[in-house]
This record gives structure tokens, sequence and C-alpha cells, in this order.
């Protein structure tokens, strides 16, 4: 990583604009990524350049009067942050209760916390492996359930975008939350004496260790395509919904490329199987971030689903009850409305294939810190998530369908 690298907050005028700045990422001579996509005039977007190419960047945008503020002054200052608070926190977490659930942790140490959160709680816990990612790495899913065959389930996962780490962290709180609150709290008590949950902590284990080992900002898997130089796919990209249509790439280096096909992807295949043999899936809640918001089918279209009144009126209960515990303002709506087209995503597949209940969160924050959130706001972001999740997971229990 350069030294100076920014994030631009862009806030182009109109749809001409919009094309430019399309036309800048797809082709630009310099790497540059956009952390959030420009999506109508007067929506800001958020585009992280390297130093090498800051200049020219900027002086394409002053040319074609677009607008820019420098929203992060140094990347390389956050990280380096990041990285010396995760090192303070290496001392051995033998327990669930000793575990540091306020800083983020490598893939190692997450994969033993999850042999620790089974052994603290072998009645409620085990741990599944649904499949290998494409660099051989184990695809784990913690189960949660108090007994009997094919319940109903609520399926939820973090950390589909590698370089997203506050979900993979508010993942390893929440599991433990749910597994502590059981018989403590009437709410998930009530929830697992009927039905199951499935939590994929890591659900893109191989970009997740090339965060760790060699570029804080990798998104995609790390797949290989054999047509180009440039490495992965963009897993939430990747589903058969609406697959290769808008807000989707057919470039493999773009950070937002769909893949060769639908379901290419074996960190995707694994959870599409999965569901569709379990059979009795009835909510998918799959947890992004940045720009706080809480979304819903449809991405690929802008036709409303057939559930969007249920859906919207759910989605609206929780951001109220989220913001209600710091404050933090989340919108809500269906992904084309709310954030932008998006083809080939998590839960519009979900949704197409009889999970009425299907959900995306992008958590904190608006831009700030982007996906380098300090490790600070780990326990914030997770105990107001929790919030609204105990109100999705509350409403699947008492609307059985």
């Amino acid at each position: 990583m350069w030294p100076w690298d920014q994030v631009l907050r862009i806030t182009p005028s109109d749809e001409e604009q919009i094309n430019l700045l399309r036309v800048l990422a797809e082709h630009a001579a310099v790497q540059v990524d956009f952390w959030r996509h420009p999506t109508s005039p007067g929506q800001p977007a958020d585009l992280w350049v390297p130093f090498p190419g800051l200049q020219a960047v900027k002086v394409f945008l002053e040319s074609n009067n677009i607008s820019y503020i420098i929203m992060i002054e140094d990347v390389q200052e956050l990280l380096d942050e990041e990285k010396k608070t995760m090192t303070k926190s290496r001392r051995i977490n033998r327990s669930t209760s000793t575990f540091d659930y306020a800083s983020y942790h490598t893939i190692d140490e997450i994969y033993d916390w999850m042999d620790m959160l089974v052994d603290d709680h072998p009645d409620l816990v085990s741990k599944l492996q649904i499949g290998q990612s494409y660099e051989n790495r184990p695809l784990y899913v913690l189960k949660f359930s108090t007994g009997g065959s094919n319940r109903p389930a609520i399926w939820l996962d973090t950390g589909i975008h590698s370089r997203e780490w506050i979900t993979q962290a508010t993942g390893i709180w929440t599991a433990n939350k749910i597994a502590k609150d059981y018989g403590q709290d009437p709410s998930i008590t009530a929830i697992l004496d009927s039905m199951d949950i499935f939590f994929e902590i890591i659900t893109n284990p191989d970009g997740f260790a090339f965060t760790q080992s060699s570029n804080r900002l990798w998104r995609k898997t790390r797949s290989i395509t054999a047509s180009s130089n440039c490495i992965g796919v963009d897993p939430n990209r990747n589903w058969d919904a609406g697959f290769g249509g808008s807000g989707s790439s057919s470039n493999p280096c773009s950070e937002t490329y769909h893949g060769p096909y639908a379901h290419s992807e074996r960190e995707v295949k694994s959870i599409v199987d999965f569901i569709l043999s379990h059979g009795n899936v009835k909510s998918v809640i799959s947890i992004h971030s940045y720009s706080q918001m809480l979304l819903f089918p449809y991405g690929y279209t802008t036709a409303p689903a057939p559930d969007h009144q249920e859906l919207n009126e759910l989605a609206k209960k929780a951001v109220s009850d989220l913001a209600a515990v710091y404050g933090t303002k989340y919108t809500y709506g269906s992904i084309a409305d709310t954030i932008y087209m998006a083809a080939g995503t998590t839960v519009d597949w979900a949704y197409d294939n009889g999970v009425k209940y299907s959900f995306t969160f992008e958590l904190r924050d608006t831009g700030r810190y982007g996906f380098l959130l300090p490790s600070s706001q780990i326990i914030p972001t997770a105990t107001e998530t929790w919030t609204a999740l105990l109100d999705i997971m509350v409403h699947v229990l008492e609307h059985p369908y």
C-alpha cells in the first residue's frame, strides 16, 4: 500500500458525470476502487485512489466539473492503526468468556474461537463443514439447535466481501450472544426452541486470509479466471438471480466481476446446495458493510417483490429499534431503490428460491472510515445490529409460511 492513498467522496451532478465515473472505474490506468458506487445524481460515491494516480484522478474530476472532497486523507494511517490494535489483542484466548470481542482477529483465531464456542455450549452449538473454498480452506457453519430434525431455519452470513471486517467481527459477537442468551433471553429462547440458526461467519475465507497477508482492501474470491491475469469473482454478483445484469461486470478485473457463470464460485455453490438440500430455510440474512442500510429484494429489477409491503414494514421496525440503541440512522428499502441495481445477489437468489424473509444489512459507517472502521466501534455496531436481527428473527418465528 503506497503512502497517502486517499478516499475521495464524489458527488456527480447528472447522468453524464455518473457515466464518466463508471468509465474511470473500468478504464483507469491506475487501479481505482469504488467503495461506494455512483448511483444517481446528487448521491455521493466513495473512490479509493492509490497515491500514484491521485493527481491524475483529481485533474480528471476537476476538468469534468465533478465535485469531490477528501474523505480519508491517509488510508495508510488507518491501516497502521488497525494493525497496532490487532497486535495488542494477541493474548491467548482460552475460552469464549475471555475472548477479545472488541478487536479484529485473524482467520486462525476465529477458527479456534469457533471450536471454543462449541466446547462451551455442546448442547446447543455444533460446527458443520459445508464445502471447501477455491484454495481448499474449510467452509464452516455454526449450527445452533435444541434438537429435532429438519426444523425451520434461519441462515446468517458475514464476510462474503472479505474486506468488510466489521461484519466478521459482528458475526463473532452475535454468535456468542445467541449461545449465551439461550435460556436467559425469552426471544432467542423461543426462536431456538422452534427453529435452528445456521451461521457462516467467514463466508469468503480465501479473500479474508488475503486481506490479512497481502491486501487489506481485497473484496472478491481468489479463483483464477482462465482468460485473464486478474484474480477473483465478486461472490455477491455470482448468484443465479438476474445473473450478469445491471450492477455486475463481465470484466474479470472489475470489483463487481460476476464470474464466468452463476454459482461458479465454490463459496457460493456450497451455500446454494446447503439451502436447497435443507429445504426449510425461512430467512436468509447476509451482512455487509458499509452504508447503514437494511435492504431486501430486489436488486436485479426495479419491480417490487411480491412481499414488498411486509418486508418494508419489518425493515422499518428493525431500523427504528436499531436507532434507539445509539442513535445510528439506517435507511431501508429494496436493494434497487435504496442503494443501486445489483444483479446476482445472495438475497435475491434466496427470495426467488422460496425464502421469503431475505435481508441484507450494510453496517456502519456512512463513509468516514468505510471498510476501515476502528475496532472501538465493533461492540457498539454488533450491539445495535442485534436489536434489528432479533426483530427479524422473531417475526420469522411468529409468521410461519
